[in-house]
């Protein structure tokens, strides 16, 4: 080889060492970092106060940063709040902000495979592909040795579950991630969960008005979006996208479009806007379901009432409780149902209406009502083993057969804690009844609860309903059965002559099929409004017919509620000593049976008569024993009666704070129940208290106002009350003595009409205090000799005290001081005896004349 030979074969080596170099020492180009990649914020961003600040404290300084997710259903806002969020956390994460969507449901696309996902990242961070590891754990590791140390925000967006996530999540203590998914991530160890909910009303409107750009004229308008945002189900997306048609419809009114927008036909259709809709939304979510679960979440579009469990889904779906069981949870999970309470789930307004489109489609008409009749007997045998805990009475006709997905009642608690939960659900049931005769059986069933929960209005409206629908199906059973529960009704609304009427019209019914528990039933309940009507005697008559017949069926329900009523009527007559023996007896009878409400019944009732009898402290106690009973059982009108009582105890003896405050309590609840009756008697007693403590207009305000209540149902011993105490207050409070005479002489006329000795007694007191106040002291004392023999002859010790006071001071100023210190030491003895707020004053009244001497003048 010559020397041009050796040359170029030199210079050949040469570049060939040059391109080994460049292609495999050469450092590889530099990649730019991309550090920052937070998406734009979300313009107008507005309400989620609350959880905004749960976000943005996740990052405070000396607080252990680590993953916090953000779920919730299709729609609620999610990726707009993390978005937010992360742009006002930007600058606490200066080594870098990641945002990536993980597109579990995105239109057309998989979801993204972590490994993929992990490319992205580490390149962003500036490193060249060709060094990636090839394997997910590779990477995983590489992702969090290069976070070591340092501040960085995570952003990721619609993740599909705990698998996916786990891989890329920083193990930095500067760190802080927020993830967002439609699924609850609850295999996601570590992680602080903030499940979403729609928007409160506040925000759902203020979110509709930014989007549309208006601004409301007047209440009108505001009323037009508060109605846009709820047919929206308060749902961001759903918000938006209605909204921002607003905001291009510059001619409608808010009014005009909201109308437009009720009367549409498939409102989730309606809301759409580009490549956004609500109902891909949903479908995205639909799709992934089984196929078992699909089908349980359109049958739940045909659920009556705003809420269902595990049972009733399983009779809905016609599928075993367990399978519905685990498929409402599954729906849970997917932010398809939103639990209300443990084991209770609620569909979405906007996702029920989804879901009733889809069942239409996809499931028979003949399917659809298989699965609604289901439900319906589901609630209507569940309601009828609830009412065997908590009924009053034994019904006439055979109750529903049990079932092995109904609930199992151990105590009357559970069964009436039962039909509070699902009383929206039972009285659906009854919007959509199948059949008039439905309709009668559900409503019975639930009488007892009504009763006991109110509102009374809303019970006789559905007792209407049911007398209606039982006549039209010819069981005089189930007609004579709504007409005894709607007379009650007629009673606790202090309506007596209707619901005598009534009872009368069932009576008749019972005794054509020759019904003993059903005659018993109405000539009980006939009973109770004589009594109420004022007559005692026919009432206690009816009492004990019932009675009779109780013991002839052999129900002992039945007798123990008629012995204690027959207790109420022999105190009306002033027999205090036999009223507590019958009360006496009716609790030993209830504790017989093991029924507690009627235990507090009975204490109760035998509290009243102890009070009469003079015995306060045990009185108080009863009433206390009652008082535990009501609550523990949740009986409220029991609870409001038994509050009122004690609060009459407790203001006798001088406690009138406590007192007030028990008043009180009761009103609140007889309101809620709609109890005329009550409202008055705890107005009344209020009114007395106010009295007794100088205040004298606010007590005429309180007995003007519990007199209008009696006389609105025409209650004689409430109005005789009233205008007794009334009398005393425009006596001491304005000086109106020939008015309140005239008061008085209207409760005595009152009193002596429905032969209540007691009232006679405390009326002829209250005269002859008036006639000692107007200096007429020898009329005085003939009025306190009548109030004394009254007292007396019923029994009652403290109107005996009250009259031998007001005679022994009418005495003393006739200057008859012996016989008036003789009469004012017995009435202190009494007073002392009672242990009574008035033997104070009596007792220093007593203490100056003996003082003075037996000579001196009065």
């Amino acid at each position: 080889m010559d020397q041009r030979g050796t040359v170029f074969g030199g210079e050949l080596q040469q570049v060939a060492g040059d391109v080994y170099r460049m292609t495999f020492q050469a450092p590889p180009p530099v990649r730019p970092a991309v550090t920052h990649g937070l998406p734009r914020d979300v313009a107008g961003f507005t309400g989620r106060e609350a959880e905004l600040r749960w976000l943005l404290d996740a990052a405070t300084p000396g607080r252990v940063l680590a993953v916090h997710t953000v779920d919730g259903m299709p729609g609620v806002g999610k990726t707009a709040l993390v978005t937010h969020a992360a742009h006002r956390l930007a600058d606490r994460f200066p080594d870098g902000q990641f945002y990536q969507d993980l597109h579990a449901h995105a239109p057309g696309r998989s979801a993204a495979d972590p490994v993929d996902v992990l490319a992205v990242l580490l390149t962003g961070l500036g490193i060249d592909p060709r060094n990636l590891p090839p394997t997910l754990k590779g990477r995983s590791d590489l992702w969090r040795d290069r976070l070591a140390g340092r501040r960085v925000l995570l952003v990721l967006d619609d993740a599909a579950d705990h698998a996916q996530i786990r891989p890329l999540l920083p193990a930095g203590p500067g760190c802080l991630t927020l993830v967002t998914s439609r699924r609850r991530l609850v295999a996601l160890d570590g992680a602080h969960p903030l499940p979403l909910a729609p928007l409160a009303d506040d925000e759902a409107v203020e979110l509709f008005l930014t989007t549309a750009h208006r601004h409301p004229a007047d209440r009108a308008d505001l009323a037009a979006v508060t109605e846009a945002v709820g047919l929206c189900g308060r749902l961001p997306l759903a918000i938006v996208l209605l909204a921002g048609r607003l905001a291009h419809k510059e001619r409608w009114s808010l009014a005009e479009f909201t109308a437009d927008f009720a009367q549409a036909h498939d409102r989730v259709g309606e809301l759409t806007g580009g490549d956004r809709a609500v109902r891909t939304a949903f479908t995205l979510s639909y799709d992934e379901l089984t196929a078992p679960q699909r089908r349980l979440f359109r049958y739940l579009s045909l659920h009556p009432g705003p809420d269902v469990d595990a049972p009733a889904a399983a009779a809905l779906a016609g599928i075993p409780p367990d399978q519905a069981r685990h498929g409402l949870e599954a729906l849970y999970t997917d932010h398809l149902l939103d639990e209300v309470a443990p084991g209770r789930y609620r569909l979405h307004d906007l996702l029920r209406a989804y879901a009733r489109t889809l069942a239409h489609a996809k499931d028979s008409p003949r399917e659809r009502a298989l699965g609604v009749e289901r439900v319906l007997d589901h609630y209507r045998r569940a309601a009828h083993a609830a009412d065997r805990w908590i009924s009053r009475v034994r019904r006439p006709g055979a109750a529903a057969p049990p079932h092995s997905t109904l609930p199992e009642f151990t105590e009357d608690t559970a069964a009436l804690s039962w039909l509070r939960a699902h009383r929206a659900t039972l009285l659906a049931c009854l919007d959509v009844s199948v059949s008039p005769a439905y309709t009668a059986e559900l409503t019975g069933a639930l009488a007892a609860f009504l009763l006991r929960e109110g509102p009374w209005p809303q019970a006789a409206t559905l007792h209407e309903r049911a007398v209606t629908a039982a006549r039209s199906t010819g069981d005089r059973t189930a007609q004579a059965n709504a007409l005894h529960d709607l007379g009650v009704i007629r009673r606790m609304r202090d309506e007596h002559a209707k619901a005598a009427d009534i009872q009368r019209r069932a009576l008749c019914l019972y005794r054509l099929d020759d019904d003993a528990l059903g005659q018993a039933n109405s000539l009980y309940e006939l009973g109770n409004v004589l009594q109420l009507s004022g007559d005692h005697a026919q009432g206690a008559r009816l009492h004990q017919q019932a009675l009779d017949l109780y013991r002839q069926v052999d129900d002992p329900l039945g007798q123990a509620n008629t012995v204690n009523q027959l207790g109420v009527a022999r105190r009306m007559l002033d027999a205090y000593a036999e009223a507590a023996d019958l009360h006496q007896r009716a609790l030993e009878l209830y504790e017989g049976i093991g029924d507690r409400l009627g235990q507090a019944n009975a204490l109760y009732e035998l509290g009243a008569a102890r009070r009469l009898q003079g015995d306060f402290p045990e009185a108080a106690r009863l009433h206390q024993r009652a008082l535990d009973l009501y609550r523990h059982i949740g009986d409220r009108l029991g609870q409001a009666q038994g509050l009122n009582e004690l609060g009459l105890v407790r203001r006798t003896e001088g406690a009138h704070a406590e007192a007030a405050r028990l008043y009180q309590a009761a009103l609140d609840v007889f309101r809620q129940l709609g109890d005329r009756l009550g409202q008055g008697n705890s107005l009344h007693e209020l009114g007395v208290l106010r009295r007794l403590e100088g205040a004298y207009a606010e007590s005429a305000r309180l007995h003007e106002r519990a007199l209008n209540l009696f006389l609105q149902i025409g209650e004689p011993l409430g109005q005789a009350n009233v205008l007794n105490d009334l009398g005393v207050v425009r006596s001491l409070g304005d000086g109106a003595h020939e008015e309140a005479a005239r008061l008085h002489q209207r409760a005595l006329g009152l009193y002596e009409r429905i032969d209540d000795r007691q009232g006679q007694a405390e009326a002829w007191h209250h005269l002859g205090a008036l006639l000692a106040r107007s200096g007429r002291e020898r009329e005085a004392l003939t009025a306190f000799d009548t109030a004394l023999r009254l007292a007396r002859e019923t029994h009652s010790p403290l109107d005996e005290a009250h009259a031998l006071e007001g005679s022994a001071r009418c005495r003393v100023r006739l200057g008859d001081r012996a016989a008036g210190v003789a009469e004012l030491r017995r009435a202190v003895g009494l007073y002392e005896r009672l242990r009574v707020a008035e033997a104070g004053a009596a007792a220093a009244y007593l203490a100056g004349l003996d003082a003075e001497g037996p000579g001196a003048d009065g």
